[in-house]
């Protein structure tokens, strides 16, 4: 490779990945500066090593080039959503573009380079699952309280109104259909994540028995059965019983013995606090039943209102498809046209049951 003469084409594709590693380790930065503790080291050091990258580039460039290209768009779009935006999204792509990296196939790009992207994609990863968890639970009563009040109340004021009955009945229907829906999909959230709470707080270990430990036998005890049930393998769990009893016998028996206190794990991550989950899904199920009523409510009757109404819903179905798309690490449009035809789905059902009941009472 030393004797290879670069033309102007590997020149050009030199400069671009040097301005690319530039501004990615620019977002990392970006990033970290809003994160504190372990995750902000970890994009730091993620900012740092793009660096490396960026001086590899630079040095078969000879030094700084007099005039060099722009970032590539995805970069920039991370930069400037990376200034905008919290962290989540920004990894979500970040972690489809690491996974992507074009130097695998490309001769200037060492094979620590090479191996530095991939490791970067499972970082990454591992990050905006991090911050996916965090979200996961009021992010999902948002997503769905918003697709639920899209399609169940453009079914709604579709169905109402081909049964031709006059506008105003249209409109009220939607109001009341709006209420209806936010509540009970508030009310049914809260009851859900409170009753799942209590159930897995009822499988929590606890040591409530603790106390008994002094008087269990050093070599034949129960406590290696409890620490089994927990899916401690059989070996750690009798050595951790064995540790446990033997503490417990040197203690002061004029004191209640405890033992260490287990760090239990945190559901609030994936399930969300019952009050938050049920004023998301309150407040986001009213936000998207409100579109398909929005024809109605400036004046437009017939064909026109449904039209604008479907327009609407239309791209609001495929503006939250897109972002669970982007969340999820997963191809943006598919995720947008899946929620489209879903949701457009349902709503041609009911109108056409509106069409066949306004029929058969006419």
């Amino acid at each position: 490779m030393t004797s290879y003469s670069p033309n102007a084409r590997d020149r050009r594709q030199w400069a671009q990945y040097l301005v690319n590693e530039r501004a990615e380790a620019n977002v990392y930065r970006q990033l970290a500066a809003r994160r504190e503790g372990e995750e902000r080291e970890i994009l730091l050091a993620l900012a740092a090593a793009e660096g490396r990258h960026e001086a590899h580039w630079l040095e078969l460039l000879g030094g700084e080039p007099t005039r060099l290209p722009r970032p590539d768009f995805g970069t920039r779009l991370l930069g400037w959503m990376a200034r905008r935006f919290g962290s989540i999204f920004v990894l979500a792509l970040a972690q489809n573009a690491e996974d992507r990296s074009p130097y695998e196939a490309h001769a200037f790009a060492t094979p620590a380079m090479r191996a530095d992207e991939r490791s970067h994609g499972e970082v990454v990863r591992g990050l905006a699952a991090r911050g996916r968890r965090r979200l996961s639970g009021t992010f999902r009563a948002a997503v769905f309280g918003a697709n639920d009040g899209l399609v169940s109340n453009l079914a709604l004021v579709l169905g109402i109104g081909a049964t031709g009955v006059a506008p105003q009945f249209v409109l009220f229907s939607g109001i009341a259909g709006l209420l209806a829906g936010a509540l009970s999909m508030g009310a049914g959230e809260f009851v859900s994540v409170r009753s799942q709470r209590e159930l897995l707080a009822a499988t929590e270990p606890n040591n409530d028995s603790d106390y008994v430990l002094p008087d269990l036998d050093l070599d034949e005890n129960e406590l290696a059965l409890v620490y089994r049930t927990r899916g401690v393998p059989l070996d750690e769990a009798r050595e951790r019983a064995r540790r446990i009893v033997e503490d417990a016998h040197n203690f002061d028996r004029n004191k209640v013995y405890r033992r260490p206190t287990e760090v239990a794990e945190n559901h609030d991550d994936v399930i969300g606090g019952a009050w938050g989950v049920s004023i998301s899904s309150f407040l986001f199920f009213a936000s998207g039943a409100i579109v398909p009523v929005l024809p109605w409510i400036f004046g437009m009757t017939g064909t026109a209102a449904v039209l604008l109404a479907l327009v609407l819903v239309g791209i609001a179905l495929m503006s939250t498809g897109a972002m669970v798309g982007l969340l999820s690490g997963g191809p943006p449009l598919r995720r947008a046209l899946r929620q489209l035809i879903i949701g457009f789905g349902a709503a041609a059902i009911t109108y056409a049951l509106g069409l066949a009941f306004g029929v058969a009472i006419g």
